[in-house]
């Protein structure tokens, strides 16, 4: 009550040394945000759920902190510092004199129109965002302070016991009308995920990917500020909700995209990611993660619903996104049948285009022959390996080594259950043979996907692509000549299991259509 009565207090302009605009109050289940215009002041709520603890002053000025300390990490200039509030509740000072009541975390204030959750509402949200934001995490990433032996952080036992925990808080709160019997299946399928994944999630924990990570990564909490996508508002309450695999990181921002209908762009963005870090392993753990990141929003809703005024409009858009989030993981148990598709074509014909539509479009993992031959070198995707035709890292016995590479990452992505298109050039029959072997010993429907155009267009496409230089592909009209020189063409047999696009004269729905009838019935590895 008494924080009550110091948040009404903060609502006078009086109260603060700066200009302010109309004082606005948002309240979230564990804090009050107080938005003056200039300036933003978040104050913790004296509230403990378990996971969450800021039920004495002395853990509330903690974590205001631990939150300045935590966030300037993504976002330095928004995070100013730590105030005090002083005098009474009725009469509250910022840094005055008088009796210490609270503490407030303070924060620059940018617009709300900037979030990524409100560009995805107003269908704003583009590819370029999802681009940056796979860049930013993926350095941030890569930055981060990793997780030792010696810790607790990311033990399974640790880590399963947040996806436990989510269940027991929200079981007890269900009416009827939550259709709680929904909610056991999915109790029962992370404990079975969790026994069969143990194993696994030590060896990730073993090979770092345990790390001090953002921890509360969805849309709400990421904004463009100067055109830059920054993450702000990081987990500060509980380091053991921060220092997590970095998989469940990104499977938070997947389901979020997911709820926000932009699916698409969560396909984009794991492919994104998964090229930049190379750690295709992570998708074993991706779907127990997913569905665990829904269960906590659906947890959130539960809560805030209990604090809002039954009949309300607050108690039934809780409600609301409880029912949604629930959905969303019931989905996530639910994989489709997993395929395998090739490219097969010249520099410049467009494959990968195709294949990286085609996986916007429906989750299919993309292994690019041009990233992973650099990722071999010790090179990043658009760094220059300066290598001349059939030299340096275009020798065959690094083409040989590429080729083995990516079969042995196909095999991963395939034992994870997601659907793969392997992107090459695939222009010896030896490359494409071992591929369909491969498929036809996992039983995964193969597909060759020919993606041909005009030699003009395939000149004009390299040069195009060679001037930009933000591609991973090095080709150039000398690499051009001597791929056309040693092509194999394909045989009859595998005209069976091909489908051929021109991509210089077919529209990308046509592409698309085409894609999507073999989709429907896939058939069995060996094409027929």
């Amino acid at each position: 009550m008494q924080g009550e009565t110091m948040i009404q207090g903060l609502l006078r302009p009086d109260v603060y040394t700066h200009e302010t605009d109309a004082i606005r109050l948002v309240e979230t289940h564990c804090a009050w945000v107080l938005l003056t215009g200039q300036y933003v002041y978040k104050v913790k709520k004296p509230v403990n759920f378990g996971f969450l603890d800021f039920s004495t002053l002395e853990k509330r000025h903690f974590y205001c902190t631990e939150e300045v300390r935590l966030n300037r990490r993504f976002a330095p200039d928004i995070y100013l510092g730590v105030v005090t509030i002083t005098g009474t509740p009725a009469q509250p000072q910022l840094d005055g004199n008088g009796e210490l009541l609270d503490y407030a975390v303070r924060m620059r204030q940018f617009p709300d129109n900037g979030l990524l959750s409100q560009l995805a509402a107003s269908q704003a949200l583009e590819a370029a965002h999802i681009d940056q934001l796979v860049r930013t995490l993926g350095d941030f990433h890569r930055d981060a302070s990793r997780a030792t032996a010696a810790d607790s952080f990311g033990d399974p036992a640790h880590t399963h016991h947040w996806v436990r925990e989510n269940f027991q808080h929200i079981q007890p709160l269900l009416t009827p009308a939550d259709k709680p019997d929904t909610v056991e299946p999915l109790r029962q399928w992370s404990e079975g995920e969790y026994a069969r994944l143990t194993g696994l999630l030590q060896a990730r924990k073993d090979a770092g990917s345990i790390r001090e990570c953002h921890g509360d990564l969805h849309l709400g909490n990421i904004t463009l500020i100067d055109g830059r996508v920054t993450p702000f508002d990081c987990i500060e309450f509980n380091p053991e909700l921060r220092w997590i695999d970095v998989f469940s990181e990104v499977a938070f921002l997947l389901m979020d995209l997911d709820d926000h209908g932009q699916t698409q762009f969560a396909n984009r963005f794991l492919n994104g990611y998964l090229q930049d870090c190379g750690d295709y392993a992570g998708l074993e753990v991706l779907r127990y993660y997913r569905v665990y990141r829904a269960m906590v929003r659906a947890k959130v809703a539960i809560l805030t619903r209990q604090q809002a005024e039954q009949g309300s409009v607050e108690h039934d858009q809780a409600s609301g996104e409880y029912q949604r989030y629930v959905g969303l993981a019931q989905t996530y148990t639910m994989p489709d049948q997993a395929v395998m598709v090739i490219t097969r074509g010249l520099s410049g014909s467009g494959k990968s285009t195709v294949a990286r539509e085609f996986c916007e479009r429906t989750g299919v993992i993309q292994l690019r022959s041009d990233v992973e031959r650099k990722r071999l070198a010790g090179l990043s995707a658009t760094e220059s390996s300066r290598s001349d035709t059939g030299t340096g890292l275009y020798t065959a016995d690094r083409t040989a080594n590429t080729y083995q590479h990516l079969g042995a990452l196909a095999k991963t992505v395939l034992a994870a259950g997601y659907s793969v298109i392997v992107d090459a050039t695939f222009l010896k029959r030896e490359q494409r043979d071992r591929f369909r072997t491969l498929a036809a010993a996992t039983a995964t429907p193969f597909l060759v996907l020919e993606c041909v155009a005009e030699n003009s267009e395939l000149e004009h496409r390299i040069l195009s692509r060679n001037a930009n230089r933000d591609d991973a592909s090095e080709a150039t009209l000398e690499v051009l000549h001597a791929q056309q020189a040693g092509d194999e063409p394909l045989t009859k047999e595998e005209l069976k299991y091909t489908l051929r696009v021109d991509t210089q004269h077919m529209s990308s729905d046509k592409i698309w259509s085409s894609l999507q009838d073999w989709m429907k019935d896939p058939g069995v590895s060996s094409g027929v």
